[in-house]
Order: C-alpha cells, then sequence, then structure tokens
C-alpha cells in the first residue's frame, strides 16, 4: 500500500534514511536523524503542500518518496525536488517505481510541471530509476561533495510531468 507519511512514520522513515547516511554516499548528511527530526521533516513538506508517501507492507514502512521546493523564488513554483528511498530489503523490487509513479501523480494533480532528481555518482540503480520514469540527465558536478574521506560527484536528472 502506498498513503500519505505522518508522524507516526517518522521512527520507520529515520531508520531507512540513518542506513544511507552511515554506510553510503548516496546522502550527503553524516549525523543520523532523530525521529524527532524527521518528523519535522515531513510536517514541513505537508506545510508546503507538497506529498511525502509512504509504501506499506505488513504494517511497516518499507520505503518512502516526497518533493519539496527546487527554490524559493516565486518563479520556481511549479519545480521540485524530488527523492526516494528504500528499505534494503526492499531495493529491485519495483518499490522505487511504484513510489515514484505515485508521486508524480499526485504532482501532477498540483500542476508541477518539472521535476528534479539529484544523485550521488556512481549510482547505476538510481540512474535506472530515474531514467526508466522518462527522466533525463542535466547535470554532472564534478567533486561537490565529500564523505568518508573521498571526493564524490552529483548528476541532475529532471523530467517533465505536463507536457
Amino acid at each position: 500500500m502506498i498513503r500519505q507519511a505522518n508522524r507516526d512514520d517518522s521512527d520507520y522513515i529515520a531508520a531507512i534514511y540513518n542506513h544511507y547516511i552511515q554506510k553510503t554516499v548516496i546522502t550527503f548528511e553524516e549525523e543520523a536523524v532523530s525521529t524527532g527530526e524527521m518528523a519535522e521533516r515531513i510536517k514541513k513538506v505537508a506545510s508546503s503542500g507538497l506529498p511525502w508517501l509512504v509504501a506499506e507492507v505488513d504494517g511497516e514502512v518499507i520505503g518512502y518518496a516526497y518533493a519539496s521546493e527546487w527554490s524559493g523564488r516565486c518563479a520556481y513554483r511549479y519545480s521540485v525536488e524530488v527523492t526516494v528511498y528504500l528499505s534494503n530489503a526492499s531495493v529491485s523490487k519495483g518499490w522505487g517505481t511504484k513510489l515514484y509513479a505515485a508521486l508524480f501523480a499526485q504532482l501532477r494533480d498540483r500542476s508541477i510541471h518539472t521535476v528534479i532528481g539529484a544523485i550521488a555518482l556512481p549510482n547505476p540503480a538510481s540512474i535506472a530509476l530515474h531514467e526508466k520514469l522518462g527522466m533525463k540527465k542535466v547535470a554532472h558536478f564534478e567533486e561537490v561533495g565529500f564523505k568518508f574521506d573521498k571526493w564524490i560527484d552529483v548528476g541532475y536528472w529532471q523530467g517533465r510531468l505536463n507536457t
């Protein structure tokens, strides 16, 4: 089941995200996020009128996807940054595609025109997911992140929802 996230999901979401913080360069955060901090992030996204979705299996959240403002400038109001994360046990089972498809449908209903995804490189699985959903690589920044004693490139993928 895919549904809107709520405060009660914060512990699951934090656990999923903290794995990526502590073990990967997929996110550039370096300190684990508390359940309370994650609840505030969910609240902030909701208060901006954007969706934060979770995938739930047998009562457990196994992944999430959300949209956030691309920029605070008014003219960017039809563009958002999109993000998806899955629990280790749920990777490569189609949940990323399902979450993004549901997220993109809700964004279309909100008249969002452009979605943008940032990907720490290399990350073939994330690139494949974004491109499967029609997004194209539009930028590549070299050595803009530094984590685990190494420099990391970031690519940006863009898709149009209302064409």
